[in-house]
């Protein structure tokens, strides 16, 4: 059986990414989850609170499918293990995903936001990095902010509904920009 806070926490997420941050409430979460009034002010006092548990929340869920190894056999073969990761994010985690960027605006005001935003980032950062420097990258660190930031733009276009972006040359160009030769 499923908490009140687990509860409250995913509906959290699905206001956070149908709504945007200004409709994420303790009322609305209660509303959402099916529980009693005060059940999300009780669990998460303050409206930070709950924000923080929604970053902390989204970070040990998705983590698992999102921070494993990715193939270093060439090039090509890590474009399409990211672009696997990219379309897993538009997919089956699409609300996380609207959900985080929403976060994002957030967390430039919110130093405890942008900081759990940041210890779930180094997490999915750091098997890309060994990846760049296994395939002979000049510069890891660049080519890291080269392709989390093509992620970054594509998830703005591909969540705003753009329909005629196709991710999968755009992610291949990136990794090609990000190695030798």
């Amino acid at each position: 059986m499923t908490s009140n806070r687990e509860r409250a926490l995913g509906a959290a997420i699905e206001i956070l990414a149908e709504e945007g941050i200004r409709a994420l409430t303790h009322r609305r979460v209660d509303e959402r989850a099916g529980l009693p009034q005060g059940s999300t002010s009780n669990a998460f006092r303050t409206r930070d609170a709950l924000l923080l548990g929604v970053t902390e929340r989204m970070a040990a869920a998705e983590l698992p499918a999102i921070a494993g190894p990715v193939d270093v056999a060439s090039a090509e073969h890590l474009a399409e293990s990211l672009i696997a990761l990219f379309e897993l994010q538009i997919g089956p985690l699409r609300t996380q995903t609207a959900a985080r960027l929403a976060l994002f605006v957030e967390a430039g005001h919110d130093e405890a936001i942008r900081a759990a935003l940041a210890r779930g980032r180094s997490l999915v950062i750091a098997p890309l990095r060994s990846a760049f420097v296994a395939l002979g990258t000049p510069d890891p660190e660049l080519a890291v902010h080269l392709v989390s930031t093509c992620f970054e733009g594509l998830f703005l276009h591909v969540l705003g509904h753009r329909a005629d972006l196709d991710h999968r040359p755009i992610i291949t160009a990136a990794v090609g920009a990000a190695l030798p030769g």
